[in-house]
């Protein structure tokens, strides 16, 4: 793609002014890194606070007295007692149980949903709630008049405070309308880095004035994908069309955690989502392989697609992300492995331009997560 015929979020030209430097991702012009630079970028969201531009991701809205329960039957994931004013983490599934995407849900009342997707599956995904429950429920695309901020960090619920006090009683997941600058906003306190932190969704006319005054604060620095990418990886969190897609059921992924107990084969609404059959045999019977957390024991990064071997060179796996982690001050992947070496610590050898490096399998998060739970 040529740099005309990238999309641009509304905070591209500040990006530029901020010395980023762009790269096409998911379609959009986006910064990969500032003049800080991808390891001190990583370094101050763990210590202090980052805001990090995610417009790209999709934004949509779910409306009407049968939102719940039409959205219930696309997601293996308890919707319909979903408390007002929380979010959940929910996977779409297809008909053999593979990710077609993951996103956040959030239940604003009055029968209305608050969806976030991913950039790259934005418009497959519209079309799916479309195709699907589009005549049960009325859904709004917000793909070109919301932007989506990132403010992520120990130090975010100090700065996002001075704007509107209240955020500061929020707890993990818990979502709300919030008045910023004057500016009608929804913000949730969650993220992808496994720190404290807010995501805001803000029209986008007002995003660029928001993003500068949260840059004036002396805490925050303007972060970028790459470090996005590597304090998501030590925080042990999937990136979709990387670690899972339509080639892995949520079993397959590590993702059993994200299925509502209510859902389950044992549950008060088993089942009733696309691949359920097939996703509640593999729970029941085991699977081939399996997502799992890699720390490599050499200062040697290992990237995704690398063949992961056993002890006799056999291949057993490929990583699917991988790369530095700066905090932990060491190389760290996750990749899928025979279910025979999932158990942690097992020994495994990534293929690294033609030689083996050892790995050990690991639990994730590498980096413990500081979520604020109240």
């Amino acid at each position: 793609m040529t740099t005309e015929t990238l999309a641009k979020t509304p905070l591209h030209a500040l990006h530029l002014e901020l010395g980023a430097r762009m790269v096409p991702f998911a379609g959009f012009d986006m910064p990969v890194q500032y003049p800080l630079g991808v390891m001190k970028e990583h370094l101050h969201t763990r210590d202090q606070a980052g805001l990090f531009d995610v417009s790209h991701m999709g934004q949509l809205v779910l409306r009407g007295a049968d939102a719940a329960k039409a959205l219930e039957t696309l997601v293996p994931v308890d919707i319909i007692d979903l408390p007002v004013g929380m979010q959940r983490y929910a996977m779409f599934t297809d008909e053999n149980g593979g990710i077609l995407d993951d996103l956040m849900v959030a239940n604003l009342g009055n029968d209305t949903l608050f969806l976030v997707v991913n950039a790259a599956c934005k418009d497959q995904d519209l079309a799916h709630l479309q195709k699907h429950i589009g005549a049960q429920c009325e859904i709004e695309s917000l793909f070109d008049t919301r932007a989506l901020l990132a403010l992520q960090g120990p130090k975010a619920v100090d700065v996002l405070s001075r704007l509107a006090p209240e955020v500061a009683q929020m707890t993990f997941m818990q979502f709300a309308p919030v008045r910023l600058l004057g500016v009608d906003c929804f913000v949730s306190r969650s993220g992808y880095t496994g720190e404290d932190g807010y995501e805001i969704s803000v029209p986008n006319e007002s995003a660029e004035m928001l993003a500068r005054s949260l840059l004036a604060e002396p805490e925050v620095e303007a972060i970028g994908l790459g470090a996005r990418d590597s304090l998501r990886l030590e925080a042990g969190l999937c990136l979709y069309g990387h670690d899972m897609s339509t080639s892995s059921t949520p079993i397959e992924a590590s993702l059993l955690w994200a299925i509502s107990k209510a859902r389950r084969a044992d549950g008060a609404r088993a089942g009733g989502f696309p691949g359920a059959e097939r996703i509640f045999a593999q729970q029941q019977a085991g699977v081939e392989s399996k997502r799992v957390g890699l720390l490599p024991q050499e200062r040697v990064p290992v990237r995704e697609g690398a063949e992961i071997v056993d002890a006799d060179g056999t291949i057993i796996g490929a990583v699917c992300s991988g790369g530095f982690g700066p905090t932990l001050g060491a190389p760290v992947a996750m990749g899928y492995v025979k279910a025979s070496h999932v158990p942690a610590d097992s020994e495994v050898w990534a293929i690294v331009r033609g030689k083996k490096v050892a790995m050990k399998v690991a639990k994730t998060p590498f980096v413990p997560q500081r979520y604020y739970r109240g």
